[in-house]
């Protein structure tokens, strides 16, 4: 039945549509503390408009949530940032961003859910924050890569030597990257696509 007083709902943009040759469809999480540059991450990388659910941060966050860098970030993700990437005409990345803030983990779970891996966006200026989101993917048997996002202000340390403080096994991969550039986190994933590849061959990818 027409209504001809109802709001006509839009579809998608025209650009945001799946391409038609998509044969196959992977979950992927961004991941990391407060302030790491997920949103950042996913915004840059992603193909079609992200989903993001940026709240302003408010005076009732002190003393709550981790406040580095408050001085220049004036929101932060509440729910999670969600994006697309095709890396081929049949394979198509969903990129879904994890709130930061602590109070926020507890969507982590759902998150996580049929995720095939990970990434873990790492500042050196805090890496004590890694720790716990490290240690919530191995406790889910998800895999995931280290990405160390390039801050300007941040301290740079040779791979290796951030790989013993991060405590990261001999194979799990770890790189340099900056995630206000496309390119820059296009490789992070596709080193986190390779070293899953790894894993299924070797039949340690469950």
């Amino acid at each position: 039945m027409d209504f001809k007083g109802s709001d006509t709902v839009p579809g998608p943009r025209a650009e945001d549509r799946l391409p038609h040759t998509a044969q196959a469809a992977v979950k992927l999480v961004i991941a990391g503390g407060f302030g790491v540059g997920k949103t950042t991450m996913v915004g840059s990388v992603s193909e079609i408009r992200p989903l993001t659910t940026e709240e302003t941060m408010t005076q009732a966050g002190i003393g709550v949530d981790d406040d580095f860098g408050s001085e220049t970030k004036s929101a932060t993700t509440v729910a999670m940032d969600f994006g697309r990437i095709s890396v081929s005409d049949k394979l198509v990345l969903y990129l879904f961003g994890t709130p930061g803030q602590e109070r926020f983990w507890f969507l982590w779970n759902g998150l996580f859910e049929g995720a095939l891996g990970a990434v873990v966006l790492v500042d050196t200026r805090r890496l004590e924050v890694s720790f716990d989101v490290m240690g919530r993917l191995e406790e889910r048997g998800v895999p995931f890569v280290v990405a160390v996002n390039a801050f300007p202000d941040a301290p740079r340390y040779p791979l290796e030597q951030l790989r013993t403080a991060l405590d990261l096994a001999a194979d799990v991969p770890i790189i340099e990257c900056d995630v206000r550039r496309r390119a820059s986190s296009r490789d992070v994933l596709m080193t986190l696509m390779r070293f899953l590849h790894t894993l299924a061959l070797t039949g340690r990818l469950s």
